[in-house]
């Protein structure tokens, strides 16, 4: 059985999240029964099914929002929150 594609976003509307020099916050659930992202409140969160085990939630939210922004994941990098589900990515 086929997974069912993520929601996202239109990729304006992150776009228009970031600042200036590409950093962009966002919050991520690891675990999730579902993928996808949302805007809430003003602030990008992430659901992505991988664990939080040896990076592998961070490559997930690294590969989803760059498809979100039609970007190639090489052109994303996690600045900050390696370790926290708060995180901060620059993209360029």
């Amino acid at each position: 059985m086929a997974r069912p594609k993520p929601d996202l976003p239109p990729a304006d509307a992150i776009f228009a999240l970031a600042d200036r020099e590409g950093r962009l916050a966002i919050r991520v659930t690891p675990g999730a029964r579902s993928e996808g992202l949302e805007i809430v409140n003003g602030k990008l969160h992430a659901k992505v099914r991988a664990k939080p085990q040896e990076g592998e939630a961070n490559q997930a939210v690294l590969g989803l929002v760059a498809k979100a922004l039609r970007l190639a994941p090489s052109r994303l990098s996690l600045l900050r929150g390696a370790s926290s589900r708060e995180k901060l990515l620059r993209f360029s």
